[in-house]
């Protein structure tokens, strides 16, 4: 991470002493002479870079016999609770462990950091499943490994330890707060994400759990992860509660050059929602989606929100800024009524906001959305893409905080915010522009609730190039406290033009006097 001004004495004193309140590297023991310093971040970092300067080597070391399980047999093999690691210790976070096979093609190795800082291996052993299936289990090697992993805490009640994170599946993850449902996924690094020359997928290959103490709030685990391009060090400080809190540190090598580097991505899904005007499956459901929309807060002050379409075709929008404050993938709708869902609960599902801890210098928040007619695909993904990438074998080192939450239960953004989109076509029969699109945006919050109707508000509204506003409107909602605009979009004639109708960017913020008070609606319109 780049630090300006540090120059002197001070300056180096100030910075290290920055370093140790952002990222404590272990809670130190006492040290004998001529024994080894606890095992901590910069460990893994060294490994990382040793890892680095080798060739990749490919670990699908699960045996095809195992991969090649029906879903229903690999669904049989279940771990069982009373074997959950640090029961027996009665501590505050227990981990369960998942077994190969099907998706699963690999195994990671998992270590634990004991009270002396110590990394002692944790082993598989088939003790810790029930297998139901006495053929799938003489299949299953006694050294097999794990998939992966959960983390367990007393987070909703205190006699019960919940499931609070997973890692599963390549440098997959994801967390809940208190009273959520599992939804969208994390990744420790995307990289050249639909490019051309092919998705690749960095995983983890190595995890060290520090041991909790008897009263401890967070858990420190650290991850080595590894792709035929590129190799990094993690360090993740883990807080449940009402938000889940996850503080993330990294280092980064290249082996050779990528075509983009995804920082922080984010993985969700968008079927349909209040936005959605051509439904691909006719569903009883008003809407599908573990995330609505994409909030972004520049590195310039202003707060952005985009919400989420099932495209037509593949959409990838750029977001450029310089040291960006954050960026996340939003459930904003949390109302059952607008889901009429009871399996899935999708107004349960957390939203994660990312929030870097240091200056990220020049770069993009990158959205990517693809088209989809399940909802069981993951077809929205949002990273940071840094301008300029590391030269290869020299760090690349960022840190940031992720909190899982409910999008209703935060202060971002400060001021007023969207809360719904939709759009349709003008059927009022004496509409002035019959073949304008309408889009109804609804802003409540902040100072919006308190102004009447005779406040001069406005709507400040623009719209890209092959369109142009025919009409808006600006009122009062008295069923949501805030307000309705209303825009009107006659898109540009094909024939006069001679031009093939591309999509559209519009934007609209609403502002009294020279005072902004809401975010920026930020939206592509497909034709």
């Amino acid at each position: 991470m780049r630090r300006k001004n540090m120059n002197g004495t001070i300056g180096i004193f100030f910075a290290a002493f920055l370093l140790l309140y952002l990222f404590p590297v272990s809670r130190n023991m006492p040290l004998a002479a001529g024994s080894r310093p606890p095992f901590g971040f910069e460990n893994v970092v060294h490994e990382a870079k040793e890892l680095s300067e080798k060739p990749y080597r490919e670990h699908k070391d699960v045996p095809d016999a195992i991969v090649k399980l029906k879903y229903d047999q690999w669904r049989d093999i279940r771990f069982k609770p009373a074997k959950s690691f640090w029961r027996q210790e009665g501590l505050p976070f227990t981990l369960q462990f998942f077994h190969p096979g099907l998706f699963y093609d690999r195994t990671v190795s998992l270590f634990v950091i004991d009270e002396r800082g110590r990394a002692q291996p944790l082993r598989f052993s088939k003790e810790y499943f029930d297998y139901r299936s006495e053929e799938v289990k003489a299949m299953v090697p006694d050294n097999l490994g794990f998939a992966g992993f959960r983390i367990h805490y007393p987070l909703n009640r205190s006699d019960y330890h919940d499931e609070i994170a997973v890692f599963l599946g390549a440098s997959y993850f994801r967390a809940v707060g208190r009273g959520m449902n599992y939804g969208l996924s994390a990744r420790g690094l995307a990289v050249d994400t639909v490019l051309p020359s092919g998705e690749e997928f960095p995983y983890f290959k190595k995890f060290w759990l520090v041991q909790p103490s008897p009263e401890a709030k967070e858990i420190n685990m650290y991850a080595l992860l590894d792709s035929p391009s590129v190799t990094g060090a993690y360090r993740f400080t883990i807080s449940p509660g009402k938000e889940n809190e996850m503080q993330v540190r990294l280092t980064l090598f290249l082996r050779k050059q990528v075509g983009k580097l995804g920082i922080a991505p984010i993985t969700s899904m968008f079927h349909h929602g209040e936005n959605t005007v051509d439904r691909v499956l006719d569903d009883f459901r008003p809407e599908i989606h573990d995330s609505d929309g994409l909030m972004l807060a520049t590195g310039s002050g202003e707060w952005i929100w985009r919400p989420l379409l099932n495209s037509k075709t593949l959409f990838v929008n750029s977001f450029l800024d310089n040291n960006p404050a954050g960026f996340g993938l939003l459930q904003r709708d949390l109302d059952f009524d607008h889901y009429q869902d009871l399996e899935s609960n999708y107004q349960n599902r957390p939203s994660l906001w990312i929030a870097p801890l240091g200056p990220w210098g020049e770069g993009r928040v990158e959205l990517i959305q693809i088209p989809t007619d399940k909802e069981i695909f993951d077809n929205i993904v949002a990273f940071w893409v840094p301008a300029y990438p590391p030269p290869i074998g020299e760090p690349l080192s960022l840190a940031y905080q992720m909190s899982w939450h409910y999008s209703s239960e935060t202060s971002r953004p400060p001021g007023g915010r969207v809360i719904s989109t939709r759009a349709g076509k003008n059927k009022m029969e004496n509409a002035k522009y019959p073949d304008a699109r309408i889009f109804v945006i609804d802003f409540a919050g902040g100072k919006l609730n308190s102004l009447a109707e005779e406040e001069s508000l406005k709507g400040v509204v623009s719209v890209g190039s092959g369109a142009r506003v025919v009409e808006q409107q600006l009122l009062k909602n008295p069923f949501t406290g805030g307000w309705r605009l209303a825009i009107h979009v006659l898109m540009d004639d094909e024939k006069e033009t001679g031009k093939r109708r591309e999509p559209v960017e519009l934007r609209a913020f609403l502002k009294h006097e020279e005072d902004v008070l809401t975010e920026t609606w930020s939206y592509v319109y497909e034709p």
